[in-house]
């Protein structure tokens, strides 16, 4: 799937240039000097990665409204449909619970006005497109929640279904009165999906794959269909309820009844739908994004358009007045489909007017003394290191993790489990594969130069414990799928002894959530690749549940638990035995550079460390706006490295003779 690098868009550029520090090309792309402790220790270079990424999106008369993620605080953009141009835009304002809205999954609209739900505060939200006025009108929850779905009833009244409670709440516009339908089903975690007519509410629950109906009046809680898998997206028409379960659309009476399992064959799952006032099913497909219609009785859909967004996560369908199909994509785009003719056609929204921003970074690599590319939201930001220059192309998905093989980028996509190439001269990407096996979660790629591989580390997306080692011939695109390498848990990281042939594995008991574990404690495993076979396996600390990352160097194996306080160790690989161990502020990403271990940590205000018997603390302040792992790239041959402050691009020196460096991030 060839791609065209994109041009940055005007308002991007101008807002990006804005933000920049004076820093002159020349400054950017001279080669790092020998560090001093006396010299300025920190450059900045502006955003690391720039977004119009959608999450939200409803339509309203001949109006679309959408809601990016990623910035902050979110933007609410409101959209001429007949035009395809942004209107009017504003912010919705942080409220006075902990935390910060970065974006607003949930959309609904009732009585004329825009309700939106939002993440990483559960909050409910009100925009009056009368008066532009945007209101703050209930809390559901602390940070680290979110709404994840909205729906509103013929009456007007509005409900939610949040994160990681699994509840579904009322809220009634007219009195500001919420009520508590309580959790749905035992250990539910997600009410991810959400209809609602004058008699129930009809939720989708991802961990359990349960729909459920819930009684407006009573409150009463009745199943309706079990799904294979979560169910994700929820419609209702007439006397029926239609629901996604993975590879099957659930079509069943809204009283449980006639209940059909039409499956999707070769579609890996639908992402939306919409229904037509004739009971016709519009749906796009993921990963791909192509449109297929459904009718009840059908025994299965059928493809009517290639996708008008190839790749692309399709937040939002609906059919316009004139009979054309509307479409949202979570890159930042908003395309249409002529259900008559076929021929579709797509708008950028930044090129809209949608106000661009900086985003929370997804992944980082340094193609040293030519590029530093920066993984963002179906982006990729370049800054040439020689000119000082800035560029950015699509990629379909969230690059998780980057590698480079000669004068290519291999790139690790969440959610589709796609592993990609992009050419280092031409910016073009392709797809070398899915991961498929249920592993839409890569989180680790590392590259086997010995044996000329690609080695991924996976874990499953939904109510699932085995992840999976994935060997990929570049060559080729095949793909070796090594499900269950540690048996009932996922794998959050893996580093490579390229000499002896041997790939390490860091897992996670917990696997994609939603499930019991079966284990208390997050095993290492020695991974043989030429004879394809578990050498080893080990738990080095109990009770410790998950590896964040892990990394080989002199006969040790450092580790970085995520979910124990920073908790670090240093694991003897002839023993199997932790001979160091000590506490950091929080986990990230490992390196190794010049002989030494680094480690780029969350929390505190962002700090990074030198790992031998004890921990060093190098530098803080550097803040918390990774969306993954806070990792740093070290130039060759210097204690300069690649990293964030904030979410701008920084260069810091990490000499470990200097006393601590404070950051002070830039002002985004």
């Amino acid at each position: 799937m060839p791609r065209r690098p994109l041009a940055i868009p005007a308002a991007l550029a101008a807002l990006a240039a804005g933000l920049l520090l004076p820093v002159s090309p020349a400054q950017a792309a001279a080669p790092a000097r020998p560090s001093t402790c006396d010299a300025p220790r920190v450059e900045t270079f502006g955003p690391a990665s720039m977004t119009g990424a959608i999450v939200g999106a409803t339509v309203h008369q001949d109006k679309a409204y959408v809601v990016t993620r990623g910035q902050k605080p979110p933007v609410l953009a409101e959209l001429d449909l007949n035009t395809r141009t942004v209107v009017r835009s504003v912010r919705l304002p942080d409220a006075p619970a902990a935390g910060e809205p970065e974006g607003g999954w949930a959309t609904a609209v009732a009585g004329g006005k825009v309700y939106v739900g939002t993440y990483p505060v559960p909050d409910l939200y009100r925009f009056d497109p009368a008066t532009g006025e945007v209101a703050h009108l209930a809390s559901f929850g602390k940070n680290g929640g979110y709404i994840w779905s909205l729906a509103a009833a013929p009456d007007g009244t509005i409900y939610a279904g949040t994160y990681p409670d699994g509840r579904v709440r009322e809220y009634v516009p007219a009195t500001g009165a919420v009520r508590d339908f309580g959790v749905l089903a035992t250990g539910e975690r997600y009410v991810r999906a959400l209809a609602a007519d004058a008699d129930n509410v009809y939720a989708g629950l991802l961990d359990k794959g349960k729909l459920m109906a819930i009684n407006r009046t009573t409150g009463a809680v009745k199943e309706l269909a079990q799904g294979a898998t979560g169910i994700s997206v929820v419609v209702e028409h007439g006397d029926r309820i239609l629901a996604v379960s993975g590879q099957t659309l659930i079509d069943v009476r809204k009283d449980g009844t006639d209940a059909r399992n039409v499956p999707l064959g070769s579609i890996s799952s639908l992402d939306a739908l919409t229904v037509a006032p004739d009971g016709t099913v519009y749906g796009t497909s993921r990963p791909d994004g192509a449109v297929y219609r459904y009718r009840t009785g059908d025994s299965a859909p059928t493809r009517i358009a290639d996708p008008p967004s190839q790749d692309d996560e399709t937040r939002r369908l609906a059919l316009t007045g004139d009979g054309a199909l509307v479409g949202f994509s979570g890159s930042g785009g908003m395309w249409s489909l002529d259900l008559g003719t076929g021929r579709s056609a797509f708008t950028d929204l930044i090129e809209a007017g949608l106000p661009a921003g900086a985003e929370r970074p997804q992944s980082m690599l340094l193609v040293p003394n030519r590029a530093l590319y920066v993984g963002g939201h179906f982006f990729m930001d370049v800054r040439d290191l020689r000119t000082g220059k800035q560029r950015r192309f699509r990629v379909p998905g969230e690059p998780k993790d980057l590698v480079r093989r000669g004068d290519k980028i291999y790139a690790a996509i969440y959610p589709s489990g796609n592993i990609i190439s992009i050419d280092l001269r031409t910016d073009e990407v392709r797809s070398l594969g899915y991961l498929g096996h249920g592993q839409q979660r890569p989180w680790d790629i590392e590259y086997d130069a010995v044996r000329d591989k690609l080695l991924v580390a996976s874990a499953p997306l939904g109510a699932e414990l085995d992840g999976a080692l994935s060997i990929v011939d570049p060559r080729t695109g095949h793909i070796d799928v090594y499900k269950g390498v540690i048996p009932g848990q996922s794998l959050m990281s893996l580093s490579l002894d390229e000499r002896e042939g041997v790939v390490y594995l860091g897992g996670d008991v917990l696997g994609g959530g939603g499930t019991p574990p079966v284990h208390t404690t997050a095993s290492v495993a020695a991974f043989d690749l030429r004879t394809r076979t578990v050498l080893w396996q080990t738990d080095p600390i109990a009770g410790y549940r998950t590896f964040q990352d892990i990394k080989v160097h002199d006969g040790l194996l450092y580790g970085v638990y995520k979910r124990n306080s920073g908790a670090w160790i240093a694991l003897d690989l002839a023993t199997k035995t932790v001979k160091h161990q000590g506490t950091l502020s929080g986990y990230g990403e490992l390196t190794v550079h010049r002989g030494r271990v680094f480690v780029s940590t969350f929390f505190g205000g962002g700090n990074a460390y030198e790992l031998s018997d004890t921990a060093t603390h190098l530098a803080t302040g550097l803040g918390d706006d990774w969306y993954t792992n806070p990792q740093l790239h070290f130039e060759p041959g210097s204690w300069k490295a690649w990293a964030l402050s904030g979410r701008h691009l920084a260069r810091i020196d990490l000499n470990p003779r200097c006393p601590l460096l404070t950051v002070t991030p830039p002002q985004s």
